[in-house]
């Protein structure tokens, strides 16, 4: 189960120079694959006249060791999107993407001084970048009868849980989103509150 992390919250756009090229740095709040695609091709659209257009993403925690991406764009191989995303990682922050568009000024910066280039071009952005914690939810299902239904959502609110959906049959079927770290407690007021008849179903994420 994953922690709850830090995610991006604005938008942020900053330029530097070097040697005479132009990197701009575009970070955004992204939370899916799809939507880094498409803050790419806006990217495009705005600068269509950019040399590169190198990016990074990491759609979910910054220590998620599965959704990224990342791509050089025509630099040299490993000198641009790698540089970037180690970056964006290091920064604890999950949920962005960058993307630099590079304005080639005419002289060649080599292997070392492109990765300089584009990975502090990101860590100079990050400075303006906002972030807020994304709280994990774990989602459980629990049966209980009519009477207890007040005193479950009002435990429910304590732990800052939401019910997600409700059907009312021979008993009261929930489903619930806990927050991780208050899962364990919950459970135990449950238990004390129906003499351990209530249990949550093992985890249903």
């Amino acid at each position: 189960m994953t922690k709850s992390y830090l995610i991006a919250t604005n938008d942020v756009v900053d330029e530097t120079i070097v040697t005479r090229s132009r990197f701009i740095c575009y970070l955004h709040p992204c939370d899916s694959t799809e939507k880094a695609k498409e803050l790419i091709k806006a990217s495009q659209i705005l600068h269509p006249q950019a040399n590169h257009h190198c990016y990074a993403f990491v759609v979910g925690s910054a220590q998620d060791s599965q959704g990224y991406g990342f791509s050089d764009d025509g630099e040299p191989s490993g000198t641009a999107g790698r540089p970037m995303l180690a970056v964006l990682q290091g920064s604890g922050i999950g949920q962005v993407c960058a993307i630099v568009v590079r304005y080639f000024g005419g002289t060649k910066l080599g292997t070392g001084g492109l990765q300089r280039a584009y990975g502090g071009s990101v860590r100079q952005a990050l400075t303006f970048l906002q972030s807020k914690t994304k709280i994990a939810m774990v989602h459980k299902t629990l049966a209980c009868q009519y009477s207890q239904v007040n005193d479950i959502l009002h435990l429910l609110s304590m732990v800052e849980g939401k019910v997600i959906s409700q059907a009312y049959q021979q008993a009261v079927e929930f489903e619930l989103a806990i927050p991780w770290d208050k899962v364990d407690s919950f459970q135990q007021q449950l238990q004390t509150m129906s003499s351990g008849q209530l249990v949550l179903s093992k985890d249903n994420e």
